[in-house]
């Protein structure tokens, strides 16, 4: 009854480490020094952790600040041949001279997302 009990708590133990960290490698951290637009969300300027689900090409990210899930779109994941050297954003102002986030690069991972507009969407 013991060794059940102690193998219980080591599995548990163990799938929570392993969640853990799956979580970490599918996130990141975002500096926005403006405010954007994210799939047709404002998005103040703040740090962000950006969480994805999945892995790739499509996924679901979350922009969250706090608690508090401030975006959330589909992006697709891209593989980079080089690790990127910092976070950074790429905002492209579309015609209707709103700044929309483009893509998000992490530093130290070899993946980008690249973040459709509302504009590309409806082009589809």
């Amino acid at each position: 009854m013991k060794t059940s009990r102690t193998l219980k708590g080591l599995f548990l133990s163990t799938a929570m480490l392993l969640s853990s960290n799956a979580l970490a490698k599918n996130s990141g951290s975002l500096h926005l020094g403006n405010p954007v637009y994210v799939a047709g969300q404002t998005v103040p300027a703040g740090t962000y952790t950006v969480l994805w689900d999945g892995s790739g090409p499509e996924v679901e990210i979350k922009m969250i600040q706090g608690k508090t899930v401030v975006a959330a779109t589909s992006a697709k994941l891209v593989n980079l041949n080089e690790k990127a050297n910092n976070d950074s954003a790429v905002v492209v102002t579309g015609g209707d001279g709103k700044r929309n986030l483009s893509e998000i690069y992490f530093s130290d991972k070899k993946i980008a997302l690249e973040i459709e507009s509302p504009s590309d969407r409806a082009t589809k």
